[in-house]
């Protein structure tokens, strides 16, 4: 339970933090809050022979709104996401699912790109991400680039990001007016990760659906779009039959492991329960 040896950089700059890991591409690691790299490190199944402690940049930091988008610095805690009076307003689903990650001790530390950024599949906020097409900032010695959530995970903590690449922040188009969200998560004790979790965005027009979005959490390698289930609830009343439907859709492409959390049936079957859940709360909020 003793991390490897590894030498510590704090960067006061992204210059600095930039030039640090174009010098160590291969071996050096971001730290942010710290929660899934350091017990990795504790169980010798990363590392890094450089950490480099992101916390010194203030540019990373920080939630604005930008036109029609919100900008959110990498280095944002899941606190400040749930404290940020104008994000609640509108875009209350970021701080609805940060209340629901780990314990109050955790989200005082952890930041919302350390928790997108490193593919693990128990993670809440990158399928979310996925939920409210969002796009990551990547800076690197060769310059910015931007990666759509839905294109960056490829696997079990294999995702887009690049050697010598950092995370600096996450633009997520702003909800329109009269939307309705909802993150149901089911977790066998607080702070826990999900046996099953969805995230849903939706809109309603003469009484009928015209816009869904399902994300779904700790259900398959990656986060989870659920398109197909969304797109069947599009010109749908928002009724329990409909919610269904979608439901069953989402139970045939998920494929969760059997562990602690449940066997593989169980959880396949509360994939299908959380997202009914979601819709069913998601359409309330939006006046159905």
């Amino acid at each position: 339970m003793i991390p490897g040896p590894f030498a510590y950089h704090r960067p006061k700059s992204l210059d600095e933090a930039v030039a640090l890991f174009a010098a160590h591409p291969e071996d050096g690691r971001a730290l942010a809050g710290g929660h899934s790299l350091i017990p990795m490190m504790k169980l010798r199944l990363a590392t890094p022979e450089h950490l480099i402690d992101l916390g010194g940049i203030v540019t990373l930091k920080g939630i604005r709104r930008e036109g029609e988008a919100w900008v959110i610095g990498a280095t944002t805690t899941q606190a400040e996401l749930i404290g940020h009076d104008a994000l609640a307003a509108g875009l209350p689903i970021i701080g609805e699912t940060a209340r629901q990650i780990a314990d109050p001790q955790i989200r005082y530390c952890g930041t919302l790109g350390g928790n997108v950024a490193n593919g693990d599949p128990g993670n809440d906020m990158p399928a979310l991400m996925m939920c409210l097409d969002a796009t990551y900032h990547l800076a690197s010695a060769t310059g910015e680039r931007r990666v759509k959530a839905r294109e960056f995970y490829h696997g079990a903590y294999i995702t887009a990001l690049a050697a010598g690449e950092i995370l600096t922040a996450i633009h997520i188009p702003a909800a329109p007016p009269g939307h309705g969200h909802a993150y149901e998560k089911l977790k066998r004790k607080i702070g826990d990760y999900a046996t099953a979790a969805a995230a849903v965005m939706l809109t309603l027009k003469d009484g009928r659906i015209a816009t869904c979005a399902i994300g779904l959490t700790n259900l398959a390698p990656t986060p989870l779009l659920a398109e197909a289930a969304a797109a069947m609830l599009i010109g749908e009343k928002p009724d329990q039959g409909a919610f269904a439907a979608a439901a069953r859709a989402v139970e045939a492409i998920v494929t969760p492991t059997a562990d602690g959390r449940g066997p593989v049936e169980y959880r396949t079957k509360m994939a299908g329960v959380v997202t009914r859940r979601a819709l069913a709360r998601a359409a309330t909020r939006a006046g159905a």
